[in-house]
């Protein structure tokens, strides 16, 4: 079973349909002892990254969110699950995260390189580069055409993490991976077949 972290914010039911559409076992949950049970574990996430980080700590969350990564199991953070494994956010002041991925969540500037205005938050499809095909990742075409929300971006100390990335104004970091973790930035669930195969490859990870 696949367990999809439930902290009260983001509309989590939608990556969960997209697993059960795709013969994976998948439960929304706020009990930590059910994501320690799990196969593996999804952490999605839509809203400020401040309220989020307080609800997994209200919920018991945060601890055994940070069980799962350390004990090897499959991991995956979508969007601001992905903002959320990381050191720190710039968002609203300095906000502390899980400390998971060693980097920052930066906000996108409100000007790209040239000067002209760059539009935030950033919505739409973008395409994908791949740096590294961390098994999820695995014969997706290069480029990638996927779904993006976002105003804040992940960028990690270390490049060894960066596995694709996309660019708006600049490039920015649009998935990371090492061991059991994967991240993406942008919404799998919405990003139509290729998103499609990216859940897909993450639930045969948990089943075998």
């Amino acid at each position: 079973m696949i367990a999809i972290v439930d902290y009260g914010m983001g509309n989590v039911r939608s990556v969960q349909k997209a697993f059960e559409n795709l013969g994976h076992a998948a439960e929304v949950t706020p009990d930590p002892d059910r994501l320690r049970g799990a196969a593996g574990v999804v952490l999605p996430g839509v809203g400020a990254f401040g309220d989020c980080m307080a609800n997994l700590e209200r919920g018991g969350l945060r601890e055994a969110v940070v069980e799962v990564v350390r004990s090897g199991k499959p991991f995956l953070g979508i969007c601001l699950g992905l903002q959320l494994l990381f050191t720190e956010s710039e968002e609203f002041g300095r906000q502390e995260g899980l400390g998971l991925v060693p980097g920052r969540v930066l906000r996108f500037p409100s000007t790209d390189p040239d000067g002209g205005s760059l539009k935030v938050p950033h919505i739409g499809w973008n395409e994908v580069r791949w740096r590294k095909r961390a098994r999820i990742f695995e014969d997706l075409p290069d480029p990638s055409y996927l779904y993006f929300v976002h105003s804040y971006y992940v960028a990690p100390d270390d490049p060894d993490w960066l596995a694709g990335t996309a660019e708006y104004g600049s490039p920015f970091t649009a998935a990371i991976a090492r061991d059991n973790i994967w991240g993406v930035q942008f919404h799998p669930e919405k990003s139509q077949q290729l998103g499609l195969e990216v859940l897909a490859r993450f639930g045969n990870l948990c089943q075998g």
